[in-house]
């Protein structure tokens, strides 16, 4: 009776996740020009990225500094 009750739980399971068995997987049909086009993406990403950095870091440099060396900055 008990090795029934696995059977049918065990069947039941199964016949749920069979359809997970049931994909082929992914099919990638890209060609250079769609990796050129997102590798071309990606290069304006990155090129808008450093100048933001390059202020953020800017800005907390000066956020970091002290009020003395500000002032002494802009009577130069």
């Amino acid at each position: 009776m008990k090795a029934l009750r696995i059977t049918s739980l065990f069947a039941g399971l199964m016949s749920i996740a069979s359809s997970a068995f049931a994909s082929g997987g992914r099919v990638d049909n890209s060609g250079f020009v769609v990796w050129a086009f997102l590798g071309f993406c990606a290069l304006i990403v990155v090129a808008q990225l450093v100048p933001a950095l390059l202020v953020m870091l800017g800005v907390v440099k000066g956020v970091a500094s002290s009020k003395d060396a500000a002032l002494q900055e802009t009577t130069k």
